[in-house]
């Protein structure tokens, strides 16, 4: 048997009478005649030689087991034309199909969250790819032209190829285990070199050779700030973390703030970041000011983002 080949509008008035129950409703939704959803349902199903409505000893359309088994398709079908209109119109008003987004791993991830959960419902049809990188390869991710924008540290700010502009801080603080001996008072200038400090390290080489509030010759490099956070815990060693990162520990008592002579601590301060030679579109410029007012309201609790992939 040769089947026809539905037309799209023919699909939307079969899922108009299946979710409105009748064809009065469904006429009325669609600003149709009743006559002409009926014709056009009955054109539908001689074209799938099937019958979709059960229209006998009810005032009201029944859906047939073979309508059943066809509504999630002609959904689907619908769903898609709808998106596709809506990307074309977003391409007309020139907002971006797609976006590279690149995240510090320092950013807190509550904000980050609430922002991409924002962004999907504002964008539905920009597609978005998220990277989670530290230090200087945020930058790399931009400068090789393998992301649009990026929300990173201040350690990357002089790059000649990037525009930046501030978006908020996060207060990093110097933090060990309780019994870890830095974790007593009265502890004595220089005293923190002569103990093991974790350090955030950069797999770019952007940043070569630059050290970044590191007090202590003995380090371990981690390029992962959950594993630091680990280490930590353990009483490894001392090192900078953002404090929302680790309030709950600081809380518990599984982490001490120091209170080292030195003050390592600092205002780790994030910037949006694009190349120069480009534009931001609707989208982007959307991201940076959601950024900015998240970093701006951000509590104390927040949490630093947990990488998928530790950037530094």
């Amino acid at each position: 048997m040769k089947l026809g080949e539905p037309s799209l509008d023919q699909l939307r008035l079969f899922i108009a009478v299946a979710d409105h129950g009748s064809f009065g409703g469904a006429a009325k939704a669609m600003g149709r005649a009743v006559s002409a959803v009926s014709y056009g349902i009955a054109q539908l199903e001689a074209q799938l030689a099937l019958s979709l409505f059960d229209r006998e000893g009810s005032r009201r359309p029944v859906l047939t087991q073979a309508g059943e088994g066809l509504l999630a398709e002609a959904r689907a079908i619908a769903d898609g034309a709808d998106a596709l209109l809506a990307k074309a119109r977003s391409l007309h008003a020139g907002q971006e199909p797609s976006l590279t987004l690149v995240i510090d791993v320092m950013l807190p991830g509550d904000v980050a969250a609430h922002v991409l959960g924002e962004f999907r419902r504002m964008f539905p049809t920009c597609a978005l790819t998220l990277r989670i990188e530290g230090l200087g390869a945020v930058a790399s991710c931009l400068i090789e032209g393998g992301a649009d924008l990026a929300i990173g540290g201040p350690v990357i700010g002089d790059q000649p190829t990037l525009e930046r502009q501030a978006v908020g801080e996060v207060d990093l603080i110097p933090v060990a285990a309780p019994s870890h001996p830095l974790a007593r008072r009265g502890v004595g200038p220089g005293e923190s070199r002569r103990h093991l400090q974790l350090v955030l390290t950069d797999r770019s080489p952007l940043t070569e050779g630059r050290e970044f509030s590191v007090l202590s010759p003995l380090t371990w490099r981690l390029g992962d700030l959950g594993a630091k956070h680990a280490l930590l815990k353990e009483g490894l060693g001392w090192g900078n973390m953002p404090r929302g990162m680790v309030a709950g520990d600081l809380a518990a008592g599984t982490l001490v703030e120091l209170d080292l002579p030195e003050k390592p601590g600092a205002q780790y301060r994030l910037s949006a970041l694009w190349r120069r030679d480009t534009r931001l579109g609707p989208a982007a410029s959307w991201l940076v000011d959601a950024f900015r007012e998240g970093l701006a309201a951000c509590p104390a609790s927040s949490t630093a983002v947990t990488p998928a992939q530790a950037g530094a």
